[in-house]
């Protein structure tokens, strides 16, 4: 039976490395795989996931409206399809969610999504949401705050580089986000 995966972390932590692995292997075994990211992450380019390691690879774009279910069947009326992986899931709908849970139990095919799990005020994304309530598995990529504590939460910095208390839910961009742990999130302590 395959399942609906969701991967999450902090920003930083590498999940975009793990999503392009994943994909590495079941292509290195012959297998197709189908990577999706969205459309409003244009950071490497339109339809790019690329890691901050280098890693790149060319992927469809989602937007709020599409139907997820259906591009997954027509995908694979093309040919097999072994795996779907899913870059910024938090920015999926919940609708969307429950679309990679139908290609999951009716379409038999593995989705594994990778996202954020709390946005800079502590709150959940929607797409995050949904997921932390119907995957199968949730994995946590970890990584660390600058005391050494594993990260869980992140800080968005203003253009002067405070700490910034408020803000729309989503802003793009890999220099205006610090991950932390729990307590200096709360203590917005950037560094010692």
């Amino acid at each position: 039976m395959a399942k609906l995966y969701f991967n999450y972390s902090t920003m930083n932590a590498g999940k975009t490395t793990v999503l392009l692995q994943a994909s590495h292997n079941y292509v290195e075994r012959g297998m197709a795989t189908m990577l999706m990211t969205a459309a409003l992450d244009d950071r490497a380019g339109a339809g790019r996931i690329a890691s901050r390691i280098g890693l790149t690879a060319a992927a469809e774009t989602f937007g709020p409206d599409d139907d997820l279910f259906a591009r997954v069947e027509r995908r694979m009326r093309a040919g097999p399809l072994h795996c779907v992986l899913v870059d910024e899931a938090q920015f999926l709908s919940e609708e969307q969610v429950w679309q990679l849970a139908r290609a999951a139990d009716d379409l038999g095919v593995p989705v594994m999504a990778y996202g954020l799990r709390t946005d800079f005020r502590g709150a959940l994304f929607p797409g995050s949401a949904a997921l932390l309530a119907i995957a199968d598995n949730l994995r946590e990529v970890r990584t660390i705050c600058w005391c050494g504590a594993k990260a869980t939460m992140v800080v968005r910095l203003d253009p002067a580089g405070a700490v910034a208390e408020e803000g729309d839910q989503i802003a793009i961009g890999d220099d205006i986000y610090v991950s932390l742990c729990r307590k200096h999130w709360r203590a917005r302590r950037l560094d010692p």
